[in-house]
């Protein structure tokens, strides 16, 4: 048989079984509406935002390296002081984290006296590094948990006999609740009403911990980029509500991270989650 008439059989088998296996795209970038975007029009974006809230999946390796991409970007790119911030670390651990950062402490001192998550050294740690080596500060940002997990057994009012100490490190005075903010209902229906409105409120806590820590640390010119679980800043509520409560004149810019089945298209359930949403095969493997 003919070289030319091989070529036209195996044409033709391939056609029958489907055609030619194409390698699957790891990730696609869609715009609130669901239109696919390329990266080079987020970048511009990212670097006109005073904050950026990147709500990742905690263990998809797609997410942190994006956000190692990210973070040097901005840093080389951008035009004032790079801030970042991460709910991986809890307010009480900042002087830990300070001591770490300035070469202070060692590594192994530094694992010793901090929380980590369990997926730290593959996913967070390579930003840790690279913030430590290029003078980059890093904001302990979220409420530690302790707080969190009182609110959620005893209600707010519980938190008005911690000491002077505790309360320092979250906000004071009352914590504004939107009860009609759409993450905050589907938290609510998803738990079936489990733990009722203290387990939203000890969610927003850390909703309203994470936006003060951002804000109290932001100056006039500052790009501040911060690394959260993507629920944080859904629909551009959690985080970025109290922001707006706290600075209406902030420029925002809000990633959203989704799994898919396929990403050549944004699922309609995940359209108007952030400004920008980073769609990722739902195979893609998983760090922990």
């Amino acid at each position: 048989m003919g070289s030319k008439k091989i070529a036209l059989v195996l044409a033709l088998a391939l056609a029958l079984t489907g055609g030619v296996w194409a390698q699957p795209k790891a990730s696609a970038w869609f715009n609130a509406e669901g239109k696919e975007v390329k990266y080079e029009k987020l970048k511009k974006d990212l670097l006109n935002a005073d904050v950026i809230l990147f709500g990742e999946l905690h263990n998809n390796p797609i997410c942190h390296w994006v956000q190692w991409e990210m973070t040097d970007f901005v840093n080389r790119e951008g035009e004032g002081r790079l801030i970042l911030g991460m709910e991986m670390f809890e307010t009480d651990q900042q002087l830990v984290l300070d001591e770490y950062m300035s070469g202070q402490m060692s590594e192994r001192s530094f694992k010793g006296q901090t929380h980590f998550w369990p997926n730290y050294t593959t996913d967070y740690k390579p930003i840790v590094e690279y913030a430590k080596e290029n003078g980059i500060p890093l904001i302990a940002t979220n409420v530690p948990r302790r707080y969190a997990n009182i609110i959620y057994l005893n209600g707010m009012a519980a938190l008005d006999s911690l000491p002077a100490a505790a309360k320092a490190y979250f906000p004071a005075g009352d914590m504004p609740l939107d009860t009609n903010l759409r993450s905050y209902r589907e938290m609510l229906e998803m738990g079936m009403g489990h733990g009722g409105w203290d387990m939203i409120r000890a969610q927003a806590m850390k909703d309203w911990t994470m936006a003060w820590s951002i804000n109290k640390n932001l100056e006039e010119g500052d790009s501040f980029l911060h690394f959260h679980g993507t629920f944080h800043s859904k629909y551009g509520e959690g985080i970025g509500w109290y922001l707006r409560q706290m600075n209406p004149n902030l420029k925002i810019v809000v990633i959203a991270s989704v799994e898919q089945a396929e990403v050549d298209e944004l699922e309609e359930d995940h359209l108007g989650e952030a400004d920008y949403i980073i769609a990722i095969p739902e195979t893609m493997t998983k760090t922990h």
